[in-house]
């Protein structure tokens, strides 16, 4: 996983900017309970009115809470209003038009800085609960604002509340200022309000506009917030799927140009079916852990940290519902966690035993048929099927559990909140929007758990597939090019190729599949190697290109190590035909042209002549334009065969190398192809490994092998009288009129 960072540096720009956006979406998905919570506290509950503090005031009521305030409130809150009468002429007209009952007598706030304001408040908000307590004969604070105590106080003019309170005792009077001096703001603004509310409509303002008015704005802001999350969203999103899926694209192709450079060692250890999904399956996991964790991993945190806070700010008393809340979460998560993982990391593995049983199944699907070995095949397919399907079942039965689990925890939450809250708000500690902005910020915290979940269930997966992308990459190719390569003069090799006491073994094998072989072929020769299946004939040939590298001994051509060369300049020098004729999808002329692109049409047609390649090129609708599909599979193996060898004569290289190549083909087309194939590679080092006598018997020199050892080196004649292992071969395919 550490790799990863490797891979997210070009996209810096892009996370940075989706981690602003985060936060953002954060932020305002944070705001959404708060506005929410104002509507019902202020705009339902207190009509609207945010504000203890009047900003217009009959002098009767005004005077009415000064006698409730101490004597520096009082000061600083008769400081803070003027009469009407002073008001300018511009303001009066304002005044006039928002307070129709009004007169000159009216006390009407100064404006002034956010600070006198919110401390105008406060000494207001006091006062008009401590006349609530004083008239109710409370003095423990457990009267509630919507009582008939607080809207009868709020209903009764300033003249005849100012005269209930003079005939209050003195020590009741304190006792009452001294309750509300402790009773927090938000109660006391709740009182404030609806005193504020009275106020206004004994001076003719429309408070009914003015509650809407506040409604449609914090609405409105509601709204904007959603639009601004929804923006959000859309951009992280956009975010997380362009940074997943270029590191996605990165890594698929470093992992390809890995590939294309293994040798035949790496491909024995890695199997064809775990490559593939290694490329595919396991990139995917590694992409969808980027494009859902970018979003996750930090959005879930902000959420989870700035719910706790905006929670404990509605209400401290309620933190062990929070912290309940939080233990029952992990609770469930580690419990389902623990016994989801070790399946999840399980399930790579199966899928690679299902890529790897239905890759058999197609590519061996002729034998197969041949065979009636259906039921077998399909008994096994259903078995790594069956053995992935239960552990997927396992798996996300135990992760569907999840999600009822973690409703019934936030129903049971919300529930608990509502009940201990509804206790609260009789007390009059608590404001039903504070209550219900407290359960969605619960909600909140409890999804960011759950999105948290989710990652620890990805995470694992994704780190699996990501360490098996690791070892692909990590893994390094038993053939490497030296630090300083030579070069061949002019980049082209005469061609003389020698073996100098070469040994070799596979890796991991006990013993040598090749032993003190030794032979040197040179241009204009043809040297052809023949032997019993198992001999090592093939692996000899493969040691030429260095698909393998020898193990003892060396291999040289013009006098210098193979391993002193670059892997491309010495496979440039090198026309190879493999065993198994392969074509890629294109079209003939694309095949053809493999490796010289710059061919021309007559070279093609050159090299397909020799390949005897012409004639059936000619019969087909497209000639050399006409589609190959993957593998060849639109052509028989004979011209399989015969196009690929078409291929590595156009290269003109200096050596060649046909391993089996022409098994497929007829006597009379082999006769005719060797002889084709002698005027063309005239100059040439050929080196033929054959089955048949008859495609070598006039070679320069043919080597036989036994056991990875060779037990002959000479001409068909030679060979006949000198080689027993060569004559049994040579009897078994060839007439005693051919011998003679």
């Amino acid at each position: 996983m550490k790799k990863l960072s490797h891979y997210l540096r070009p996209f810096a720009g892009v996370l940075a900017a989706a981690f602003l956006l985060l936060l953002c979406q954060a932020m305002l998905d944070l705001k959404l309970p708060d506005l929410m919570s104002s509507i019902v506290n202020t705009g339902i509950q207190q009509g609207g009115i945010e504000e203890s503090a009047p900003r217009a005031v009959d002098p009767d009521s005004l005077a009415m809470l000064l006698s409730m305030m101490p004597e520096e409130d009082a000061a600083f809150v008769q400081g803070q209003y003027q009469p009407a009468s002073s008001l300018s002429e511009e303001d009066r007209v304002r005044f006039d038009q928002e307070w129709p009952n009004g007169a000159d007598s009216t006390m009407v706030r100064i404006d002034a800085d956010a600070e006198t304001t919110a401390a105008l408040n406060t000494a207001m908000g006091r006062a008009e609960y401590a006349v609530v307590q004083l008239l109710s004969g409370l003095s423990d604070g457990q009267q509630s604002e919507g009582s008939p105590a607080v809207s009868g106080a709020a209903e009764m003019d300033g003249q005849a509340l100012a005269h209930m309170l003079a005939m209050m005792p003195a020590q009741a009077r304190q006792d009452a200022i001294d309750t509300a001096a402790v009773t927090p703001d938000s109660i006391t603004s709740q009182t404030g309000a609806i005193f504020v509310k009275q106020f206004y409509q004994q001076l003719g303002a429309d408070t009914d506009a003015i509650q809407t008015r506040y409604i449609l704005r914090t609405g409105g802001l509601m709204l904007l917030a959603s639009l601004g999350l929804a923006v959000c969203a859309i951009a992280v999103g956009f975010c997380a799927s362009r940074t997943g899926a270029g590191v996605a694209r990165a890594i698929r192709s470093d992992v390809f140009r890995k590939v294309t450079g293994f040798t035949n060692a790496e491909f024995d250890r890695f199997s064809t079916a775990s490559l593939i999904t290694r490329s595919t399956n396991d990139i995917t996991q590694v992409q969808m852990l980027i494009t859902m964790g970018l979003r996750i991993v930090c959005y879930a945190p902000i959420i989870g940290i700035g719910g706790t806070v905006m929670a404990l700010r509605k209400s401290t008393s309620m933190a062990w519902v929070l912290a309940l809340a939080v233990v029952l979460i992990l609770g469930v998560i580690l419990v389902m966690l623990g016994v989801a993982l070790p399946r999840f990391k399980k399930m790579q593995s199966l899928i690679d035993r299902l890529n790897l049983v239905s890759r058999e199944n197609l590519s061996g699907i002729m034998v197969i048929r041949a065979f009636a070995t259906q039921k077998f095949e399909e008994d096994r397919f259903d078995k790594a099927n069956r053995d992935l399907t239960a552990n997927n079942l396992f798996v996300y039965r135990v992760m569907g559990m999840l999600m009822p689990t973690m409703m019934l925890v936030m129903n049971g939450i919300s529930v608990l909140i509502i009940w201990v809250g509804g206790h609260q708000i009789a007390e009059s500690a608590m404001q039903v929007g504070d209550m219900m902005a407290f359960i969605q910020y619960s909600m909140q915290i409890i999804m960011s758990f759950l999105m948290i979940s989710m990652m620890f269930v990805m995470i694992p997966r994704a780190a699996v597939s990501a360490d098996r992308i690791a070892e692909l990459l990590d893994s390094e190719s038993a053939v490497q090019d030296p630090e300083k390569p030579v070069y061949f003069p002019g980049g082209r090799a005469r061609g003389v190729v020698q073996f100098h006491n070469v040994s070799f073994a596979y890796g991991g094998a006990d013993e040598n599949v090749l032993q003190n072989i030794s032979f040197t072929a040179c241009p204009g020769q043809t040297t052809a190697f023949i032997g019993s299946t198992g001999s090592g004939k093939s692996t000899l040939v493969n040691l030429i290109p260095r698909f393998y590298d020898v193990t003892e001994g060396s291999i040289t051509i013009d006098g210098i190590d193979l391993r002193r060369l670059s892997q491309h300049q010495l496979r440039e020098n090198i026309g190879y035909v493999p065993q198994k004729g392969i074509l890629l999808s294109g079209d003939i002329r694309s095949n053809l042209a493999y490796g010289v692109e710059e061919a021309g049409d007559d070279e093609l047609s050159a090299a397909a002549d020799t390949a005897q390649a012409t004639e059936f090129i000619s019969r087909l609708p497209g000639g050399m334009d006409t589609s190959i599909a993957q593998g060849g599979t639109n052509v028989s193996g004979g011209q399989r065969q015969r196009l690929s060898i078409a291929r590595a004569l156009v290269k003109k290289a200096p050596i060649y190398i046909f391993d089996d190549s022409f098994s497929a083909l007829d006597f009379k087309t082999d006769a005719k192809l060797r002889a084709a194939l002698k005027e063309t590679t005239a100059d040439a080092t050929v080196l033929i490994v054959a089955q048949r006598v008859s495609t070598i018997m006039h070679a320069d020199q043919i080597v036989v092998l036994d056991e990875g050892r060779i037990v002959g080196i000479g001409t068909h004649r030679q060979l006949l009288d000198s080689c027993p292992q060569y004559r049994e071969i040579a009897e078994s395919q060839l007439s005693k009129e051919e011998l003679a």
